[in-house]
């Protein structure tokens, strides 16, 4: 088991020191080192004193502990829940008795009941909490938050390095629960976008925690390579199917600025499965012309053998650059491991203590290529640097199809991201991939994100309200397809909007024939460019503001899909707005009426 900085509370010195000594250690010097820190953890308690567990008198035995376990989850993609069961059925294999939801579904006052808590938590936008974690947030950091003395927990934070507030909901949660008095059972682990591995440690040293806490025996050494099978198909994450290109059509019109693809993927003989609300995750390769610049500039060999894996799979230099780390992303961690490679002193300082800010502007909008020209000359051999690298994680795209509705294939739309920065162009990895290189015929490897908190109502009769403006169309594509496969006969509004009607009308005949079958009851769109004062989603939804609330008092379900730092942010707005006018509250009576949909379930963001 070795320690990193990103899966432990070490810093890049402690880490080194730690994986150096442990591994020296026999089994009854770490029994005896295990013991002697749950007594120095215990003594620092307010209130214990000197007090050592060696210390208690003889016939004394300690509490019984029990072997309940409450798993609480914090997901916005799936990625924290689907942790979470894995966690549960491991847990449950070992005699334990365990308790699996979301923290929305969790009632906070029975908190002080918990003995064992398992905490799952992804970090959403800049820090903040997903939807479905936000009550329970609030309430743990309110003043109505219990004292948690008799608590065991422990943590496993997901998020994105190249974000400046990674991990920080779980950081939170951590943080948060040891102020209230609770004991950390294993510490917490903070999870990148690669978090199999750290996340299959993280579950095996919380079975031998709660294990040794219960008088049990210790999990095997072997446990985390087990253990990180996190998958019950033969296809997943961790096993990508090669799904083959039936269609790839640009959907905008000529003299469009943007460039929208509709990808249409064969899922025959994966016996892969979804719903509408799923996702579908892809592992991209990079751009081969970014590659060949990052070859030349560092005098790399494109066929030198590499080692890319700790299971020490071998590709050529060349293909590890194209498909198997990610190159156009710099974050903290890569560019402080890259600081030692370095013989410019610049890179040394940007790092340094103190220059924070002026690290955050350089990441933004560079790439690796940058790096290793801004900062030469390099030391080191190319298999050292490329060690530094992070994985290249998939890409995750809302479902555009209904399984029902097209058997054994898989529809996306997918926008293309093209930017200038730096004095360079810069292209979206996934989506320039998909518009520029996947050609019917090509396979790409995939696999499906299930997300529970993105679902049609349960009773088909339940009205629905989707707001999805541009590439935010997919989900609700999907929705309708199955809607209209099953006979729904509840009433369904779509609020749909994008820069000009002429050429950025997504799926605008799929629509049109919904609308006239009745399928789809209502639509009311906004294009942005084709007046004086831009108009969008969150206006048209104003202008229908009464019947809006109607809908809502009737029990609809409403669903917003796109952009979450401006779109889902004003629309969000926008509602409470309505809520308040329509109904006749104060505004914070109104944000009172939203949360409540929300922990109804019928109010869900698919936001990015």
């Amino acid at each position: 088991m070795q320690l990193q900085v990103l899966n432990s509370p070490f810093n890049q010195e402690q880490a080194e020191l730690l994986n150096r000594i442990l591994p020296t250690l026999t089994e009854s010097q770490k029994v005896w080192l295990s013991g002697f820190l749950a007594a120095a953890q215990f003594a620092s308690v307010p209130g214990s004193g000197n007090v050592q567990v060696a210390d208690r008198p003889v016939g004394i035995t300690a509490p019984t502990v029990s072997k309940d376990v409450t798993i609480l989850f914090g997901s916005q993609t799936g990625n924290a829940q689907g942790l979470a069961k894995t966690a549960g059925k491991k847990l449950e294999g070992e005699g334990f008795q365990v308790t699996i939801q979301s923290m929305s579904d969790f009632k906070a006052n029975n908190l002080k009941k918990v003995q064992n808590l398992l905490i799952v938590a992804s970090t959403h936008g800049e820090g903040d909490p997903p939807d479905n974690a936000l009550s329970f947030h609030e309430f743990l950091h309110g003043k109505r938050a219990p004292k948690l003395e008799n608590l065991r927990y422990s943590v496993l934070a997901l998020g994105d390095s190249s974000y400046e507030f990674f991990c920080q909901t779980g950081k939170d949660f951590d943080t948060r629960l040891g102020e209230l008095g609770g004991t950390r059972l294993y510490p917490r682990f903070d999870c990148d976008l690669d978090y199999d591995e750290p996340a299959a440690e993280w579950l095996a040293g919380v079975l031998n925690g709660l294990n040794e806490a219960v008088g049990g025996s210790a999990v095997p050494e072997s446990e985390p390579a087990q253990a990180s099978q996190l998958v019950e198909s033969t296809y997943s994450r961790t096993n990508p199917f090669k799904a083959e290109v039936l269609e790839n059509i640009n959907l905008n019109g000529r003299g469009s600025n943007k460039e929208t693809r509709h990808l249409e993927l064969s899922l025959e003989g994966s016996g892969l499965t979804f719903e509408p609300g799923d996702s579908l995750g892809i592992y991209p390769a990079n751009d081969p012309e970014l590659v060949q610049l990052l070859l030349e500039e560092m005098n790399w060999d494109p066929e030198q053998q590499v080692t890319v894996s700790k299971k020490g799979e071998v590709l050529t230099l060349q293909d590890a650059l194209l498909s198997h780390f990610e190159i156009t992303t710099l974050t903290k961690p890569l560019l402080e491991k890259a600081a030692p490679l370095s013989a410019n002193e610049k890179l040394q300082d940007l790092v340094a203590a103190g220059n924070e800010e002026q690290l955050k502007q350089y990441l933004e909008g560079r790439d690796l290529l940058d790096l290793v020209r801004d900062f030469t000359p390099w030391i080191g051999a190319a298999q050292e640097f490329i060690s530094i690298l992070r994985k290249m994680p998939s890409r995750l795209y809302s479902i555009a199809s209904s399984l029902t509705a097209n058997p054994e294939e898989v529809h996306l739309t997918i926008g293309a991201v093209r930017y200038e920065a730096h004095g360079r162009e810069r292209k979206g990895v996934c989506s320039i991939l998909a518009s520029e290189r996947l050609q019917p015929g090509d396979t790409v490897p995939v696999y499906i994100q299930h997300n529970e908190n993105f679902k049609l109502p349960q009773n088909s009769v339940t009205p629905i309200i989707m707001v999805g403006p541009g590439t935010g169309a997919a989900p609700f594509r999907s929705f309708m397809q199955e809607r209209e496969e099953i006979g729904a006969e509840g009433k369904s509004w779509m609020f749909f909007g994008d820069q000009h009607f002429v050429t950025d009308f997504l799926y605008q005949t799929e629509w049109q024939k919904w609308l006239k079958s009745g399928a789809l009851t209502k639509m009311d769109v906004a294009f942005s460019r084709d007046t004086d004062e831009k108009v969008y989603v969150q206006h048209r939804m104003l202008e229908h503001s009464k019947e809006l609330f109607e809908w809502l008092q009737e029990g609809a379900h409403l669903y917003i899909c796109g952009d979450e730092k401006h779109m889902a942010h004003d629309v969000h707005t926008t509602l409470i707005e309505i809520i308040e006018k329509e109904g006749g509250m104060s505004r914070e009576q109104a944000g009172e009426y939203l949360a409540e949909m929300q922990q109804q379930k019928r109010y869900q963001r698919d936001v990015y």
